[in-house]
């Protein structure tokens, strides 16, 4: 079994971790006081131990004191990071603000109608001007030109920044939950005659520098690269920005199995360090070499990183591999499993919440993968020639990795790619060589006949990967798809394959009983799902803004009811509707509803002896005496509040996305004076009936 002696950096860094967790899923467990001090008691209570020992051994006892106080020290750090507990936070000022005072903290983002901002709030006006602490996302109209904002301008700004949501429909992706990880509770719409450049950047910090270094950067790769997905993925691959990818690459490059290559990852930093590791090779023959190297390595990894501004990715993978280069010259002493928990420590005490990012999960889990996995898979084979072998090193990396980040794929991305092998194969090899070209590029930019040389090599080289990504892509059966695991689920993936790994190593029966057994709880998860979500009856009228959407679910098959121009608007479906299809495993989407019947200009479906009456245009006359048990009403459609009161039996007034704010105002005013349920899926989310 494993000996924990050595591994003292991986205890430490997993305590802290479950004690971040801890906070995260229960805030109120303990206030911030109590958990420092429990926190600061333990330690005290750890180096007075042997005193009151009198110098017996008592290593465990002290060991899981020690512990439980890295733990509390976890907690306290999440709460001090949480902007939401501190007293000036801006969700806590409960008066109305006119307008506030804000420092720009990010590059502007380009949608497809505004621009995106991060923002920093410092004071806001109610009836005077308080002193406020918090962050916002701020959307600027696009009926401006493009925003010069740099890091560190402060501007005044009209209006009200509005808290942030929950998600309108089922399974829809938590953007208030995903945000509030990076302490953003709020947003805010603005019309560019709203806001006002105060000042510029007075205080030019490092950070501010960092970011102008990304723009020259970003500039330089725009006048060498054209085409705008060559230039996306150029500014992925080399400075880790992520932004400009459109949906139809981000999409193939996940069918291939490469998405791990569209930001600068472990992998990429990695190859850097090993480049520079094989150039300063001539200083081995030296006793001093080792810091040396070690030296020269942080500066060139630290030089890239500030060029790409410092972004999360790059950072994250740039630290990780510091620590790596810093504990090369120590060694044997050192232990890799150490030094990876060493970086993972620090991130987190810098931040908590990148415990929660994506990024940082499958980043570690990928490198301990290949750390834990790739040799032993690899001494699997013996293969003299030198392509082969070079063949078989990248396979087996791409094994390792793909084992180690197998079921994250599953909880966050609901498909496997099936021919990663294969495009890993090109993709590897061919990113790495666009991350270093990419680099040159940018040493070479003042010398301009270089600068065209390399830039025109480097296009034809991302042509060439983005051409091979699509191949891939197109190949039949490439992705497994619609895949739905719970996160209980996602940790008896990790446990059962972690489980057949020892088996492996330790040669032990026992292990492939726990595989097993890991298995088999998982199939009575995946069966118990099934029943009491999957094989159900499913109404839901979706809260869409400027559509209406209805859907009847019958154990897998649905059928779908909306405006055409939803129906063509693949990333709203994608966002809005397809989450909850995966949630009540619908294989088969049916648009065309052959049983819908059209009476007095009312479209009505019968639907397991509940009858469904849709109002979506305003040709009819409502008859009196009117029933049905729901009434759903679309595009400002109905009329009768303009009306004398009606004998109506409705059971239930649902107000889909399509109509007015007004009109759904309006239209529940009427509800309540003839006593009719009312529902507003604008104001409360999707209707949802279960059965």
């Amino acid at each position: 079994m494993l000996k924990w002696i050595p591994y003292a950096m991986v205890r430490i860094t997993a305590f802290f971790t479950a004690g971040i967790l801890l906070a995260i899923y229960f805030p109120e467990l303990i206030s911030l006081g109590w958990s420092l001090g429990i926190s600061l008691s333990l330690v005290g209570l750890y180096f007075l131990l042997p005193i009151f020992t009198r110098g017996r051994s008592l290593h465990f006892v002290s060991g899981i004191v020690g512990l439980t106080a890295v733990l509390f020290l976890g907690y306290s750090q999440l709460l001090i990071n949480t902007d939401s507990w501190k007293g000036n936070s801006l969700t806590n000022f409960q008066e109305p603000i006119k307008m506030y005072t804000a420092t720009v903290r990010s590059f502007p983002q380009s949608k497809a109608k505004s621009w995106k901002v991060e923002m920093e709030i410092t004071a806001v006006k109610s009836n005077e001007w308080h002193p406020i602490h918090g962050k916002l996302l701020l959307y600027v109209s696009k009926k401006t030109n493009e925003l010069d904002w740099k890091y560190g301008d402060r501007l005044v700004l009209q209006g009200s920044p509005q808290p942030l949501k929950q998600p309108a429909n089922p399974g829809e992706f938590d953007f208030k939950r995903f945000l509030s990880f990076k302490n953003i509770f709020h947003q805010h719409f603005i019309l560019p005659e709203q806001v006002k450049l105060i000042t510029h950047t007075e205080k030019k910090g490092f950070i501010y520098y960092s970011h102008e270094a990304r723009r020259w950067a970003s500039q330089k790769l725009n006048q060498s690269i054209h085409g705008e997905q060559e230039q996306a993925i150029g500014a992925a691959l080399i400075l880790g920005v992520t932004e400009g990818i459109d949906t139809d690459l981000q999409n193939a490059y996940a069918a291939s199995g490469a998405m791990h290559v569209l930001s600068v990852s472990g992998l990429h930093v990695g190859i850097i360090y090993a480049i520079l590791l094989f150039l300063l090779r001539p200083l081995n023959n030296y006793k001093w070499s080792r810091w040396v190297v070690a030296l020269i390595s942080l500066i060139c990894l630290w030089v890239f990183a500030f060029v790409t501004g410092l972004s999360p990715s790059v950072l994250r993978a740039v630290t990780m591999f510091s620590f790596i280069a810093a504990a090369r010259p120590f060694g044997a002493r050192t232990n890799i499993y150490n030094t990876l928990a060493a970086s993972a420590f620090v991130l987190l005490l810098y931040n908590p919440y990148l415990v929660m990012s994506v990024g940082f999960q499958l980043s570690y889990l990928a490198v301990l993968g290949i750390v834990y996995l790739q040799k032993p898979i690899y001494n699997l084979l013996e293969i003299e020639s030198y392509l082969g072998d070079w063949v078989w090193k990248i396979t087996c990396v791409s094994i390792a990795a793909q084992i180690a980040t197998f079921s994250l794929g599953l909880l966050y991305f609901h498909q496997f790619p099936i021919y990663f092998l294969i495009s890993n194969l090109f993709v590897i090899p061919l990113s790495t060589l666009v991350l270093v070209t990419g680099i040159v590029l940018l040493a070479v930019s003042f010398i301009s006949p270089f600068a065209f040389l390399v830039g025109k090599l480097l296009e034809w080289m991302i042509w060439f990967l983005n051409w091979i990504v699509f191949l891939v892509e197109d190949l039949p059966f490439s992705l497994i798809n619609e895949i739905h695991i719970t996160t209980f689920q996602c940790w008896l993936l990790m446990g059962s394959l972690l489980a057949i790994a020892f088996l492996f190593e330790f040669r032990t029966i026992r292990w492939l009983h726990i595989a097993f057994a890991i298995a088999l709880l998982f199939s009575a998860f995946q069966w118990f799902y099934f029943y009491e979500t999957v094989d159900k009856n499913q109404f839901v009228a979706y809260s869409i803004n400027g559509h209406y959407a209805y859907e009847w679910t019958d154990r897998g098959q649905s059928y779908f009811y909306s405006d055409s121009s939803l129906l063509k608007d693949d990333q709203r479906i994608r966002f809005h509707i397809k989450p909850n299809r995966l949630q009540t495993g619908t294989a088969i989407v049916n648009e065309n509803i052959q049983f819908v019947k059209k009476e007095h200009g009312i479209e009505i479906v019968i639907w397991k002896g509940k009858s469904y009456s849709m109002i979506l245009d305003k040709v009819y006359r409502l008859p009196n005496n009117f029933s049905t048990d729901f009434l759903l009403v679309g595009r400002n459609s109905f009329s009768a509040f303009d009306q004398k009161p009606l004998n109506l039996k409705i059971g239930q007034l649902i107000i889909d996305g399509s109509n007015s704010r007004s009109y759904s105002n309006r239209l529940i005013k009427f509800s309540k004076i003839n006593n009719i349920p009312a529902y507003s899926v604008a104001e409360s989310g999707a209707f949802i009936l279960n059965d």
